[in-house]
């Protein structure tokens, strides 16, 4: 642990992204373990278009954004501590939100790079806010700084999981997920939208 400690405030940057990386894909190969029928493989490409998109844009965003909240609003007051989760879910959320969507439909070749975007945005976005106050709440007042991307990167995967879910199969709400669990394939087309 040390060892791993002296690595990361060496190389802070390189380790947070790719450990932030790493999970992200571990997320997709989960979601899709999660969905997956008996006989059917894995698919391999979507996980790399995943980590493509998390190593290339997310870990790096994270990376600067949560160290440029911290010079921002130093410390860990209370008043500092709720000031960056309400800048973090007002203005980091949305962008992490429309460059996953947006990262994935070019990398899939999809005409049209934001459909995507336009038809889950929103409800991923509420769905997020459901999940990642409480991880930032706890990030910005507990966790070191040079720690902050690798926490957000842990607690991403389980964001991940349903993320890459939402971008497959679902419509960016939690509901989707819970008819996966009950065993119900959901039907994007049949789903009302949430309100």
């Amino acid at each position: 642990m040390a060892l791993l400690g002296r690595l990361v405030r060496r190389s802070p940057w390189l380790c947070n992204v790719a450990l932030y990386g790493s999970l992200f894909a571990a997320g997709d190969a989960a979601q899709q373990r999660l969905r997956r029928r008996p006989g059917q493989s894995a698919d391999w490409a979507q996980t790399r278009h995943v980590a493509l998109v998390a190593l290339s844009f997310h870990g790096n965003f994270n990376y600067v954004w949560l160290r440029a909240l911290e010079r921002l609003l130093p410390g860990r007051a209370p008043g500092a501590v709720l000031a960056k989760v309400l800048c973090d879910q007002l203005m980091g959320a949305p962008i992490a939100v429309l460059a996953f969507y947006t990262g994935m439909s070019i990398l899939q070749g999809k005409e049209d790079v934001f459909a995507d975007c336009r038809d889950k945005f929103w409800n991923t976005y509420k769905t997020g806010l459901m999940y990642w106050p409480f991880v930032q709440l706890s990030n910005f007042s507990l966790v070191p700084v040079h720690w902050r991307t690798a926490y957000t990167g842990l607690c991403g995967f389980i964001w991940a999981t349903f993320l890459c879910f939402s971008q497959q199969s679902g419509d960016g709400t939690a509901k989707s997920v819970f008819l996966l669990f009950r065993g119900k394939k959901p039907d994007v087309d049949e789903m009302p939208p949430e309100k």
